[in-house]
This record gives structure tokens, sequence and C-alpha cells, in this order.
């Protein structure tokens, strides 16, 4: 009697040929979505990549030319710095010329008026350095930290032809403490307050100024002397005032007689 087969026979294992069979077939479609995709955009992509490495290219070229361009400035300024130092105010002025053109750098503009207004002030010519003064203040594109220094010498040149009330108007904004023209605005204007009778604000500013300990001393000596002459008291720390001004325990002593009498009491 014949036996029974234990063993089926092995059934081919098809998911693996299906599996390559699919992956070939998804290739093949991408590389035909490729193949499609640069067929009908292939000219705009080469063209934008092409468009993009001339941008970066060109505003590299223009970024080294305007870093050129800034030395040359600065070095410009500089020259004439050191002719201002060696007192050739003429041949300063004459440096920075070129510096005026609309081209240049905001900053470098307002510094090369600045400096062809020392130049006109030191020739006498007021009127002219004025303007150069007025030129900076109208130029929107100089930075703002120069268009004021630019108003507070104007001012400072022309406040005895000027009315208390413009000098007020044109500075009263930097006459406050914090600004970095406090003291310079802040002095003019409490002069133009006092033209104008009013004693008490022109005394409050010039106060101000005595107590803030980031004014140059000579300023605040200044303020505090207006600010006693006004009836306000601009002395923050007594002590301290006298060892500033070198005022020692011995010499007060001593101006007060051995005895701590006073002078006309000790004869």
């Amino acid at each position: 009697m014949a036996r029974t087969p234990t063993n089926t026979p092995a059934i081919p294992d098809t998911s693996r040929e299906d599996e390559v069979l699919i992956r070939e077939i998804d290739e093949a479609v991408r590389e035909d979505a490729v193949y499609d995709f640069m067929r009908n955009h292939g000219v705009k992509v080469l063209g934008g990549v092409l468009l993009g490495i001339a941008a970066l290219g060109g505003y590299m070229i223009w970024d080294h030319y305007a870093e050129q361009k800034l030395e040359q400035q600065s070095e410009t300024l500089v020259a004439a710095l050191d002719s201002v130092d060696g007192g050739d105010f003429k041949g300063a002025a004459d440096k920075v010329a070129p510096l005026l053109a609309d081209g240049n750098a905001p900053g470098a503009r307002a510094a090369a008026r600045f400096i062809q207004a020392g130049a006109a002030i030191e020739a006498g010519d007021t009127a002219k350095a004025s303007g150069l003064y007025k030129q900076i203040i109208a130029d929107e594109a100089a930075p703002p930290a120069l268009r004021d220094l630019a108003r507070i010498r104007d001012v400072s040149l022309n406040f005895d032809r000027m009315k208390p009330a413009d000098v007020i108007a044109q500075l009263g904004g930097l006459a406050k403490a914090g600004n970095p023209y406090f003291g310079s605005a802040g002095e003019l204007v409490g002069m133009a307050h006092l033209d104008s009778g009013n004693r008490a604000e022109a005394g409050k500013i010039f106060a101000a100024i005595a107590k803030d300990e980031s004014q140059p001393e000579t300023l605040r000596s200044r303020s505090r002397q207006m600010a006693g002459l006004l009836g306000v008291d601009a002395v923050i720390d007594v002590k301290k005032l006298l060892k500033d001004q070198g005022v020692t325990s011995d010499s007060k002593g001593a101006a007060a007689g051995t005895d701590g009498a006073s002078p006309a009491a000790a004869e």
C-alpha cells in the first residue's frame, strides 16, 4: 500500500517580486515626472537660479564698493581734522568739499558741513556758518544726533539776535534731564527764560544742570552760580562740594580765625 505524501509542494513567494516590480514602476513614474517638469519648467528654473546668482554677485560687488567708498570718506575726514589740529581751517574746509555731494553717506555730509562751519567761524563769517548748520538741520537723512548738535550750534551762534521764545521753541525739547544735550541746550534755554523775565523757570533749569553729575564740572559750576543768584538751592552735598573745590577743614579754620571766630572778630 502506497504511503500518503506528508510534504506539501512549496508555494512560490510572489510578494517580494511584487515589491520589486512596484518599486521599479514607482521610480519610473518619478523619473517621468521629473522629466516632464524639467521639460515644461526647466527654462524658468534655470533662469531663476541664474538670476539669484547674479543678484548675489551684484550685492557683493555693491557691498565691496560701498565699503571702499566709506573708507575713502573716513580718510578724507581724518585728513581734514588733522588740518584743523594744525590750524589750517581753510585747508580742512577744502578737503571735505567733495563729501557734500548727495552720493555720499549722510553722516559724512553732516561732518563735512560741521568742519566747514568751523572754518567759517574762524574766518569771521558767522552767516555762512549758520547757513551750514541749517543745512544739517534740514537734511532728514543725517543722523538725528548730528542734527540736534547743529541746532544747538546754530542757536548758540545767533543767540544774541534771537527772541527768547524762538530759542525756547528750538531747544526746549533738548533741555530735559536725560537728553544727551541737556547741559548745552539747558544753559541756552535757561538764559532765554531769564531774558524773558521767567526767573523761576530759569533757576529750575540751572539747578537741574548743577545737580547732574554727568555734566562737565565747569558747566555745573556756572549753573550753580546762576541758580544761586536766582535764589534756587543747587547744592546737594555741601561737604562734597567743598571737597571738590579744594576747601579743607584747615583752610576753613584759617578763614574763620584760629579760635573758630570770623576773621573780623579775630582782628
